[in-house]
């Protein structure tokens, strides 16, 4: 399939397919007159790059991640140690904004509060 293809089927922007292209990691994908075709091991790559796009990840990141899977066993203990990286900063994320939330039901309840006494 063609980019344009890929990029509809999948609902993935073509910025990313030529930024996937650009990093010479798509060793299936074959140049045919003088445009890309993806197989199903490419569309897999992709998911993938989307997967780590939609949690956050940096084009630098992503990019550092896909060529540690290219290196299959011996990259997988750096690639769950990013993996580890990123959730953890998700946690810390998610408890800051569970502390906002807790300051903002706080101010709500005491402006109610104060209503129910007029």
């Amino acid at each position: 399939m063609t980019i344009d293809e890929a990029s509809r089927r999948y609902n993935i922007p073509v910025k990313i397919l030529r930024e996937y292209e650009s990093w010479g990691l798509c060793g299936e994908v074959k140049k045919v007159m003088g445009s890309w075709r993806y197989d199903d091991s490419d569309i897999e790559r992709l998911s993938i790059i989307m997967t780590l796009h939609d949690t956050g990840f940096s084009v630098g990141e992503i990019e550092q991640y896909m060529r540690l899977l290219q290196k299959g066993k011996e990259g997988e203990r750096l690639r769950l140690e990013m993996l580890n990286r990123k959730r953890d900063g998700t946690l810390d994320e998610i408890h800051f904004k569970e502390r906002q939330l807790d300051r903002l039901d706080y101010l709500r309840f005491e402006i109610q509060k104060g209503m129910k006494k007029i």
